[in-house]
């Protein structure tokens, strides 16, 4: 079974209750959810947030909208993932953040059939990225999940749920999803407040039209309206990641 795993909370430092945050009527994470169940490779689409009550209302949108769910550790997000999976009776695991209103299901379903063409262990199309940040998709096999699960010691890498299988290429099998042109300076994933007014403004010109536009649409649409590029241009892509490796030098 192929199943997507979205994980979303509301105790965001950058952006408190991001995942919440209206877009063209909609919670950013209800637009993501709909768009996810539009790729055609996937078995089942999971919610995957923390016990924390202030996470119920995530709770309450998997429920309005359909999708399963999961709750489980707040900071053990690795744990959290392998729990979710192993309840719902995953092979092979779709990992998603639930800031990326933007998704292009299309993308879902070429990284699926790439990992699969390839019988890869973990397979994403952001090593190194060439995508705009906000379309990154990694798959990869509950076996390999539960490997990093068992193994994995450092703050970093129980964080980021997937790291250490991609920084193990000698145990692993990894695939590499690459794109001739290389947006990945492009930023349309929402992590601080500036990422919200893009996404606000792409979903408020695209939206009304087709509500299921394209990658390819909102390229379109920025190269027509290269100023809006501007408005959040300034800000690091993976910084989250990078401060966690900092963490981890610092308890060394």
């Amino acid at each position: 079974m192929i199943i997507a795993i979205i994980q979303a909370r509301m105790g965001s430092t950058r952006l408190p209750g991001k995942v919440l945050k209206i877009a063209a009527g909609k919670p950013i994470l209800a637009h993501q959810i709909l768009r996810v169940k539009k790729a055609k490779t996937l078995d089942l689409v999971v919610i995957a947030t923390t016990i924390t009550p202030a996470d119920d209302s995530i709770i309450r949108l998997s429920k309005k909208y359909g999708v399963s769910f999961f709750r489980g550790s707040g900071d053990d997000v690795l744990d959290r993932y392998y729990q979710a999976a192993k309840k719902f009776g995953a092979d092979t695991i779709v990992r998603l953040t639930g800031d990326c209103p933007l998704l292009d299901p299309g993308l879902i379903d070429k990284a699926v059939r790439f990992f699969k063409k390839g019988h890869f262990d973990y397979a994403a199309n952001g090593l190194p990225p060439t995508l705009p940040d906000g379309m990154d998709v990694e798959v990869f096999t509950f076996r390999s999940l539960e490997a990093a699960w068992k193994k994995a010691r450092l703050a970093s890498d129980r964080e980021h749920v997937t790291s250490y299988i991609w920084k193990n290429p000698k145990k692993f099998r990894i695939g590499r999803i690459s794109e001739k042109n290389n947006l990945s300076h492009l930023r349309l994933t929402v992590d601080e407040p500036s990422d919200l007014r893009l996404v606000r403004k792409i979903f408020n010109r695209l939206y009304k039209k087709n509500k299921y536009f394209s990658l390819d649409d909102i390229l379109g649409l920025l190269e027509e309206n290269p100023r809006l590029l501007r408005i959040n241009s300034a800000i690091v892509r993976n910084e989250g990641y990078s401060k966690s490796i900092k963490e981890d030098k610092k308890k060394r």
